[in-house]
């Protein structure tokens, strides 16, 4: 943004100095005038005069969290509880409504102290929303986060949903929101034996969507139980591109507490499968990665987990990790391997290294085969290309940016 200002006030001087040089020989010239927009990239949420009407006199269900702001920093619900829209209940995924509770945790209904509405869970045991949870309601309303990878449960939150509204006859809509990671496609696909909450659908681990083309796709592709179809609204983003940088106005889940983070967890992630942290219980979560157990003269940093506001009980917990700082690691533009390798390389024992979840979090086994297997980085991305060809493909015919 600052680049473009800059550029725009160049070519503006440099304009004006040519003018005044042509005026001053007597050469007539056209005035010429120079308007710069700097438009600023809104969400979905923000584009309340698409979604008001479709909600005034329903009765309307959400399914949201912290992520759910405006511009202003205005919760959605809060939002649409001042305009006067119906609010029956709130769904909340994984981390829960105000987003606090750990990886994984389970979370439990309740009320939300503001407004006094009912949530309701989807997560742990009720995935799905139910028909009885669904009975008061004529709309759905869909406002959440997503970081662009496949295992970042949200979209996982997003299919169960599309899946009840299909079989109950209510309208879904999306307010579409920006990925951050949103230029980027890359990674192993999906093998539908390894099909699960952290994975359901045959894409790459980075699927360069916004949650509004994903929720797309699921329809499009007939991704839902028995190929149904849900009455889908996007409410799009507006002056927004996959090649823009987005910078999220607040946490999307407890341990990205930044946009280094975000950045980088699609490529840490993947030792969520393994016997190294990604500094949970640390001030920098997702922009490390250690253990006790990988070699010491090879790794020149270190860190103690202990329990956090992210983490109740991290991994290794009051033990020193040695590993990589990459908290001031370049921005990345593809799935980053390096690390994961280096890790195995260096553990002191290989069998201990990766466990089943790897294979959940990767999709596929050939993953972990072929890092045991010492196959070059440079091969096991060459094993990605026809499939990322062929879902670049398919995936074209859902974006909206």
């Amino acid at each position: 943004m600052i680049k473009f200002i800059k550029r725009s006030i160049a070519i503006t001087f440099a304009l004006s100095c040519l003018t005044t040089y042509s005026n001053s020989l007597g050469i007539n010239t056209a005035k010429i005038d120079i308007e710069i927009k700097i438009q600023t990239i809104k969400t979905g949420a923000d584009n309340f005069e698409k979604y008001l009407p479709l909600l005034k006199n329903k009765k309307v269900g959400i399914v949201t969290n912290q992520t759910g702001i405006l511009s202003d920093k205005t919760h959605v619900v809060d939002f649409l509880v001042e305009k006067k829209i119906n609010i029956q209940t709130i769904f909340a995924p994984e981390h829960g409504f105000r987003g606090t509770a750990d990886a994984g945790e389970h979370v439990v209904d309740g009320k939300d102290a503001k407004t006094g509405l009912p949530i309701i869970s989807l997560y742990g045991d009720n995935k799905k929303p139910k028909k009885d949870q669904l009975a008061t309601l004529d709309v759905m309303v869909f406002d959440l986060q997503d970081v662009g990878a496949r295992f970042y449960t949200y979209i996982s939150s997003l299919h169960y949903v599309m899946e009840a509204c299909a079989e109950n006859g209510i309208p879904l809509i999306i307010l579409d929101r920006p990925n951050p990671n949103g230029a980027i496609i890359d990674g192993p696909l999906l093998e539908k034996d390894f099909s699960s909450f952290v994975g359901m659908h045959p894409i790459p681990l980075l699927h360069g969507m916004t949650i509004g083309e994903y929720g797309q796709m699921i329809n499009g592709q007939k991704w839902l139980k028995n190929a149904a179809q849900c009455k889908l609204t996007v409410i799009p983003c507006l002056n927004y591109k996959h090649t823009m940088s987005y910078s999220l106005p607040i946490k999307p889940s407890p341990n990205l507490p930044n946009d280094q983070a975000i950045n980088l967890y699609a490529s840490l992630c993947l030792f969520e499968g393994t016997n190294v942290s990604v500094g949970r219980g640390t001030e920098k979560q997702f922009q490390i990665y250690g253990s006790p157990f990988l070699t010491k003269q090879y790794f020149d940093y270190t860190f103690t987990p202990k329990p956090n506001f992210g983490a109740k009980d991290p991994m290794h917990n009051g033990k020193e990790c040695f590993g990589e700082d990459l908290s001031s690691n370049k921005k990345l533009t593809q799935l980053e391997l390096k690390w994961i390798i280096k890790a195995y390389q260096n553990t002191t024992d290989k069998t201990k290294f990766f466990n089943p979840f790897f294979t959940k979090l990767a999709g596929t086994k050939n993953l972990q085969q072929q890092i045991e297997n010492g196959v070059p980085e440079n091969k096991i991305r060459e094993s990605w290309q026809k499939d990322l060809a062929s879902f670049k493909k398919m995936r074209a015919k859902y974006l909206i940016y």
